[in-house]
């Protein structure tokens, strides 16, 4: 008696999931079947694409946590562009951020665009080396003419002296490419930095069931290549000095000296 009572109740059960299952999936079929036919828009109705596109909606995890990384507005510096020089036209100057001395006083990138340099920016993102090991390699480039700063970046055994060499390759073919720079060996590094990039931490076992954070870093390298000949000397404060200069400069400090127990 007990197992002809389990036997129904079993069979019971089985049609009850059956009858979900086909309810459900014809639910499923009208819903495709109205996605699938277009809705006039005069209706004032909409797809059930048009709405998850409207509210932002994304079915996959990936997409719904996806968002923009990196710097957005250093290329734009990129927009303006200037023509080639007509025959018989003055040139442009082809270094304007230079005193009389030589020494490069400033490099701010407005002041290169309003003079009517030809310069190119560009970077690369997200490099999988750290910002702190990354500004050694940025600064060893700096002010260097571009062969010279790519041969010397060949000889650097550190990882990031590949990407920042891959950097200064593009870079040169987009002044030769877009820029109408005629000679792709007439450029100088005129800025060359770097930027921090995102961070992904993580956490590593040590014994005694303790953790450890753990940190994988990125950066951003940042590169600005000019026309003309670089500078005699980049950093105004490491030029020699002249040897009317080292005079002024020791007649100064004899003037500002102290000389205890004097009138």
């Amino acid at each position: 008696m007990a197992a002809s009572i389990s036997r129904i109740l079993g069979l019971h059960t089985l049609e009850s999931c059956a009858s979900r299952v086909s309810v459900s999936l014809a639910n499923k079929r009208s819903l495709t079947s109205v996605t699938a036919q277009p809705v006039p828009q005069s209706a004032g109705l909409l797809t059930v694409r048009e709405n998850f596109e409207r509210c932002n909606f994304h079915t996959s995890s990936a997409m719904c946590w996806e968002r923009p990384h990196g710097p957005r507005n250093w290329l734009k510096y990129n927009e303006r562009k200037f023509p080639p020089t007509p025959l018989g036209e003055e040139e442009r100057p082809a270094v304007s951020n230079i005193d009389p001395l030589g020494t490069c006083t400033t490099l701010l990138l407005p002041l290169v665009v309003m003079r009517g340099v030809r310069f190119v920016c560009h970077l690369k993102k997200n490099i999988k080396y750290s910002p702190s090991k990354m500004w050694y390699v940025a600064s060893l480039v700096r002010g260097l003419r571009i062969d010279d700063a790519i041969n010397q970046l060949k000889f650097v055994h550190k990882k990031g002296s590949v990407a920042a060499r891959e950097t200064l390759e593009e870079a040169r073919d987009l002044a030769v490419k877009d820029h109408n720079v005629e000679f792709p060996s007439n450029l100088w590094v005129s800025e060359s930095f770097v930027g921090k990039g995102m961070v992904i931490r993580g956490f590593r076992r040590h014994a005694r069931s303790r953790f450890g954070k753990v940190e994988y870093k990125y950066c951003h390298y940042f590169v600005t290549l000019e026309e003309g000949e670089p500078p005699e000397h980049y950093y105004p404060h490491r030029r020699p000095l002249t040897p009317q200069e080292m005079l002024q400069e020791w007649i100064d400090n004899q003037r500002q000296r102290t000389i205890t127990r004097s009138l």
